[in-house]
Formats: structure tokens, C-alpha cells, sequence
């Protein structure tokens, strides 16, 4: 059937609403018939893929529309494809791929699950896939749009032309597709989607891109799944086999943008950053390097947080090949690997996720729902089975494709309360009429209980600074109110309380500190309620609020020292341990993401101190069980020393079953006490372990020279100045 003038405008200019119904190779009455838009050409001849020719075309009046009967020569009148055509011009020919003549790669499966909302591996099926279709090899496009009238997909291979490839729209689904052949990896893409009134939208980076290009560019990159030879085989079984709750944990938190710089003030590659930062973080002790955001991000000061690419790797730090080499090369050191991942919002860049395809489609579109005040960005709208999906399906995708062990899920806060940072009348209250996001709730349930029943030794750490019940309780668990489950299924919780009340105390005049006794006491009140990190986060030391050094209080010797105590007390009270960069040598600068580290500072011994102490209390934490074999149970944790306000001492125990107990005690005044009664679990010889005091780490080197021994009432023992001290009983 000859198309209407209308339509075959409507073929030219890309607003067909079917161009599959039309281009292509369809069977008719009188055999195959293909039809092709071919800009810029004057003859053209089809051929089969294999090179068989079928039969020349002819152009319809002078349009960039041809046409015609083909056939092939060995006699088969119904061929219906796929095809190639020869076109030629001022006496020049090129060859060109018919992307309508292939079968769609999606299938009615696919269409099942995507519907249904339990499709796990949207990302083998989403965004572009380099693969080999009906003997051709090519870039499979498909995205979700379901309220657009057109949707085709715009590259440098077609010239950025919305005419050349508009998509095959899947009616149940919403989802449009396209196979364009004869393409493959490193094409940059984005979506050209027209909304249903008929308004051309900014173009839109793909939702699935594997890979990005370098800000401020924003083009999608076709790419290959990340493929290699891992080696970590050995890594993933081990940790497969813990109860990660019960072995030592302790993260060094690194922005990968500045921890180190190169000679002209860019970012490290990846492959560099594997060369310096895994061995640094072995040789101090740290069990798992945890990166701020990695995901594609257009805002460097953003630091990650405010995702437009939440499947590609920033471009920043070199080929996505690059990140998966690095996770590699940590596993094979015996290093794991957390990143951040953002889930709660996602910036309104025009390109991006933002009414996507001209409606609130991946966001909700009443601002008391749907945008967030703090961060002037959008809520991922959780009830909506298709986005709860996109974002399982992400979180999935870290853990397969690239190995990392773990997600450290920022804002989680923010998700569950839907008067978070607002006033009255600023949010709409739940069915129930309460204030918790039931809907965000159901969303991180599914969430743990996808990464967690699909790999084994995965981590999930939530940042939740409430206290909302049952944060890391299994999600199949279900206490709760209004009827509704409040178990969210992490595995560890940022514990909050913990660092907000010592790190005031220790901004403290130790004169002052025996009024504020509790600051360090009440914590033990709750650190058995959840499975916590301590963490000493980027956040501490941004935005005017200074470095871990410059908190601590006291002249410059006190500050170190203090800080040393610190970190003693840190790494002695139960719950896993997170410092963020630059802490483990107490830089003196805040932070910024602009710069790389002050590593200048190890030349100064005060410096270089601090650093040997947290190397030491990460060996001393690994090396020892009872500091880490029950840091989330209370069984493992004991007070020797808890009313002594007036002395700003404070000593406990820390157990395991059938290992040496640990006892953990520290002045917190520059007062030293030379002959400190402190009771003991038990009599003999107590080896002092680790000083803070130590000369070694820039103290005063005033201690036990080495050991005390305790009677049945405890022990006589020099407590130093600002110092923290471990002894551990002999065998």
C-alpha cells in the first residue's frame, strides 16, 4: 500500500507514529516490498545482509524516500530481511544498514516482567547493547517513554538527525526500540522524545547508559558490557562465607576526585588510582576502600551526589573498563570495594531523568512529593513499579557487573519521612495520615532483599540519621506501625549519635568535659539496637565545620593528642569503622573537592604520627577478635569504668567467645594519673597492646613499659595524658 502524502512527510520529518508499519521490508501481494529514507542520495539498490543483491529502488519525486519490489535471485519472493542499500550520489556510493528491517530483540517475556515490575535484568535489556542480530552486528537502543508521542535515537552516526532512526514503540510497556546495525562501541547517543502535545523535549541522555561523555558534555557513549578476567574469585568466597557482622570492618572513605591530583591538577585515571591507593589502604590496614559517588554526574562540586548516569562510571576517571580493573585489582590485594549510591533524588538537568518524556515519569509531579528542598532536586517517585525497578535493577548492576561488595546508600532519611526538611502544609501525609513514606519504605525492603538473595557477601550500609526502627533488620522481618513493616533489610546503619556526641565532647576544654561525661556513656544505651558503623564522614569536615584536627580542643600539642585519644576510643568502641581521607593523617585543612590531598604533612612528625597510630589501630582492631567479633552484640562489650566523671576516664571490656578479652581505657584531660586503680576482668599479666601516647605516634611516650599486672581488685596503671590505651590479658 503507497503511503498518503501526509505520511510519508510524516516518515521524513521523524513523526511517524509507526515507521515500522512503513520502512523496511514488508510482504505484499506482488512479493517483498522495502521502503527506506535514504538523505542525501539519488539511486539506491537493496542487498541482502550476505551480499545478495535484490533489486534497485526508486526515489519517490525528489524526496529522501525510496521504494520498491525486491527479490531474491534464488527465487524467494517473500524475503522479508534484514537488508542493506547501496546508495549513490554525484557519483559517489556509500552503504547503510536498514534498521527497520530487523525483528525487535525485546520479547514478550521481557514485556511480562517489565509490567509485572520483578525484571532483574533490565540492564542487559535497557539503554544500548552492543550485540550481534540476525547475523549483523549492531547497538540494540531501548528506553522508557511511555507518554511520548515519538521517541528516536540521535548520535553521531546519523547526524544527530531525529528523522533517521525514530523507535518501534512496545504498546504494553511503554518502552521504545531499535536495532540500528553496523555501529558499535564508543558512538555517542542521546533521545530525541517528543512529549504527547507535541512539544520537542531537550534531547535526553539514556537512564541505562553504560558510559558518558566528559562533563560538560553530556552524550551517552555506546559501550560494551564490562567483560574481563577477574581474579577475585577467592575475595567473593571469603566474604560469601562471613558473618560480616562478626569480622573486622574499617573503611577508608575516599572522594576519587581528590585524593590525589596529577602534575597539572586533573583526576586520577583509575588505572593510576589502582597503583597508588590500593596499596596505601592495605598497608594501612583498612578492610574496604568506600568511593563517594561514582556514577556519571555533571556538577563536580556535587561530589557525586546529584547522579544524571547512574549505570556509567564518570568519564572523569577514564573507560567504565578502568573502574571494573580497579575492583579487580583491590580484590586480588584482599581489598573490598563500597560505593555510594544515591536512590533518594536526582538533579533536574534538562538531559537527565527531569519529565523525561514531557511528564513527571520518573519523579511525582506535586512539588510536596516530588521535589526536594534541601538539594533543588527531584524524589524518585518509589510506589511507581517501573522506577522502584529502574533503581533495583541498578543496584544489582554494581554488584554482577562490576563486583563491588557493597552499596553505602546516602539520604535513606530523606526516602522515609515525607516532612523531611519540610514545614506544615510543604508535604501530604501518607493513607494513614502520618508522615512516613510507606511507598520509599517498600522500595528499600525490595531493594536488600534483591542484592542480598542474589549475592552473597553483598553489603548495604543505610546514612539514617533517625530513629526509625528496624533500619538492619532483615527485610522479611516486619514490625512496625499503621500495619505497615519498618524493617528495612540493611546490613550495617551509620551510627549518627555516635559521632554527633563525641565529637562534641571533644571539642570540649577538657576542664569542662566532667560535666559532659554522658556525651561518651549514653551511646551504649542503643549501639546493640541496630548493626553500626562508626563513621567519621566527609560531612564532618565540609562546609566551615573544619578538620577532625581543628575540632579537637586545646593548644597544638593538645590537638593532637586529642585527636590520637580519639581515634583510640574510636577504634576500641564496638561498631565498624569508616574514616573519611586525609583524617588518617589529621590534615589540617578542611576538605574541598577541588584539590587534591595535603600528603605534604607526613614530612611533620605530628603528622606522621597520627598516621602510624590509625595504621596500628587498624592492625590492632583486625589482629585482636574481641574488638570485632561482637561489635553488634552487647555480649561482647563490658563497662570497667563508667562513673568516673571528675577523672574524665573511661575504661571497658571488650570479648569474644574463646578469645583474649581486650580492655579499652582512656583520660580524656591533659592531667596524666600515675597511679590509676583499674579494675580488671580478671588477675595476671595485662599486656599494653597500643598507646596513644606512644612516642612513636608524637605522644609523650609516658605508659606501663609494656605491661601491669592485676590482682584480683585490678590493676595500679599510669594513664598518660589525652591518650587512649588497649591491654589485653596474656595467655
Amino acid at each position: 500500500m503507497k503511503p498518503s502524502a501526509s505520511a510519508i512527510s510524516a516518515l521524513l520529518d521523524g513523526t511517524h507514529a509507526d515507521p515500522f508499519s512503513l520502512l523496511g521490508v514488508h510482504r505484499g501481494p506482488q512479493g517483498a516490498f522495502a521502503r527506506v529514507v535514504l538523505p542525501g542520495a539519488e539511486v539506491a539498490e537493496a542487498f541482502a545482509i550476505d551480499g545478495t543483491p535484490l533489486g534497485a529502488l526508486q526515489r519517490v519525486g525528489d524526496s529522501a524516500l525510496f521504494e520498491g519490489l525486491i527479490a531474491d535471485p534464488a527465487g524467494k519472493a517473500d524475503f522479508t530481511g534484514p537488508v542493506k542499500y547501496r546508495a549513490g550520489a554525484l557519483g559517489a556510493d556509500w552503504w547503510v544498514g536498514d534498521a527497520y528491517s530487523f525483528a525487535p530483540v525485546l520479547g514478550p517475556t521481557d514485556d511480562y516482567l517489565i509490567v509485572e515490575g520483578t525484571h532483574t535484568r533490565l540492564f542487559d535489556k535497557m539503554g544500548a547493547h552492543c550485540i550481534h542480530h540476525q547475523g549483523v552486528d549492531g547497538v540494540h537502543f531501548a528506553v522508557w517513554a511511555p507518554n511520548a508521542a515519538h521517541v528516536s535515537v540521535v548520535g553521531d552516526f546519523n547526524d544527530w538527525d531525529g528523522a533517521r532512526h525514530a523507535m518501534r514503540r512496545r504498546l504494553d510497556t511503554g518502552i521504545w526500540e531499535i536495532f540500528v546495525p553496523d555501529i558499535g562501541v564508543g558512538r555517542a547517543y542521546k533521545y530525541r522524545i517528543t512529549a504527547s502535545d507535541g512539544t520537542v523535549l531537550p534531547l535526553k541522555a539514556d537512564p541505562f547508559a553504560l558510559a558518558s561523555e566528559v562533563r560538560p558534555s553530556t552524550a551517552s557513549i555506546t559501550a560494551h558490557p564490562v567483560k574481563m578476567d577477574w581474579g577475585d574469585e577467592s575475595h567473593r568466597a571469603h566474604w560469601a562465607a562471613q558473618d560480616p557482622r562478626r569480622v573486622p570492618i574499617s573503611i577508608y572513605e575516599v572522594h576519587p576526585g581528590s585524593w590525589r591530583q596529577d602534575e597539572n591538577g586533573w583526576f586520577y585515571d583509575w588505572d593510576r588510582m589502582a597503583a597508588e591507593l590500593i596499596p596505601y589502604a592495605v598497608d594501612m590496614g583498612f578492610t574496604h576502600v568506600e568511593f563517594l559517588p561514582v556514577s556519571e554526574h555533571p556538577y563536580d562540586p556535587s561530589w557525586g551526589y546529584q547522579t544524571t548516569g547512574l549505570f556509567a562510571p564518570s568519564a572523569r576517571f577514564g573507560a567504565p573498563e578502568g573502574f571494573a580493573r580497579f575492583v579487580d585489582g583491590a580484590h586480588r590485594a584482599g581489598l573490598g570495594v563500597l560505593i555510594d549510591w544515591v536512590p533518594a533524588h536526582f538533579p533536574t538537568d534538562e538531559h537527565g531523568l527531569a519529565r523525561f518524556d514531557g511528564t513527571a515519569l520518573y519523579e511525582h509531579e506535586d512539588p510536596r512529593l516530588g521535589y526536594h528542598p534541601d538539594w533543588n532536586t527531584a524524589i524518585y517517585n518509589f510506589g511507581r513499579r517501573e522506577v522502584a525497578s529502574f533503581l533495583i535493577n541498578n543496584a544489582l548492576f554494581w554488584a554482577e557487573r562490576y563486583h563491588v561488595d557493597g552499596l553505602r546508600v546516602d539520604a535513606v532519611a530523606s526516602m522515609l519521612y515525607r516532612d523531611y526538611s519540610r514545614k506544615s502544609g510543604e508535604w501530604i501525609p501518607n493513607a494513614q495520615g502520618g508522615r512516613e513514606n510507606w511507598e520509599a519504605v517498600g522500595f528499600l525492603r525490595a531493594m536488600n532483599r534483591a542484592v542480598y538473595g542474589s549475592h552473597a557477601g553483598f553489603l548495604t550500609v543505610a546514612e539514617e540519621s533517625t530513629a526509625w526502627p528496624g533500619v538492619t533488620q532483615p527485610a522479611h522481618d516486619a514490625p512496625g506501625g499503621g500495619g505497615q513493616a519498618t524493617a528495612l533489610g540493611f546490613g550495617f546503619k551509620w551510627n549518627m549519635g555516635f559521632m554527633h556526641d563525641t565529637l562534641r565532647y571533644m571539642g570540649r576544654d577538657p576542664i569542662h568535659r566532667k560535666h559532659h561525661h554522658n556525651d561518651i556513656t549514653f551511646g551504649l544505651m542503643y549501639a546493640f539496637a541496630e548493626n553500626f558503623v562508626l563513621a567519621i564522614s566527609h560531612d564532618e569536615v565540609v562546609h566551615g565545620k573544619g578538620s577532625l584536627l581543628n575540632k579537637m580542643a586545646g593548644d597544638r600539642w593538645q590537638q593532637f593528642a586529642n585527636l590520637r585519644a580519639y581515634y583510640g576510643l574510636m577504634w576500641g568502641y564496638p561498631g565498624k569503622k569508616l574514616l573519611f581521607m586525609g583524617q588518617e593523617f589529621a590534615q589540617d585543612r578542611e576538605w574541598a573537592e577541588s584539590r587534591g590531598l595535603d600528603w605534604f604533612h607526613l614530612d611533620d612528625p605530628a603528622h606522621a604520627g597520627v598516621q602510624a597510630l590509625v595504621r596500628d589501630l587498624n592492625h590492632t582492631y583486625r589482629e585482636y577478635a574481641a574488638l570485632h567479633a561482637r561489635d553488634c552484640e552487647g555480649e561482647g562489650f563490658e563497662w570497667l569504668v563508667v562513673d568516673d566523671a571528675d577523672a574524665s576516664v573511661f575504661a571497658w571490656a571488650r570479648k569474644a567467645p574463646g578469645e583474649p578479652t581486650v580492655v579499652v581505657v582512656c583520660n580524656m584531660t591533659p592531667q596524666p594519673h600515675g597511679a590509676y586503680r583499674l579494675p580488671l576482668p580478671q588477675g595476671g599479666v595485662w599486656r599494653e597492646v597500643l598507646n596513644t601516647d606512644a612516642a612513636c605516634y608524637g605522644g609523650s611516650g609516658m605508659g606501663n613499659l609494656g605491661q601491669v599486672v592485676a590482682s584480683e581488685g585490678g590493676a595500679v596503671v599510669t594513664l598518660p595524658p589525652l591518650a587512649t590505651l588497649m591491654f589485653v590479658a596474656a595467655d
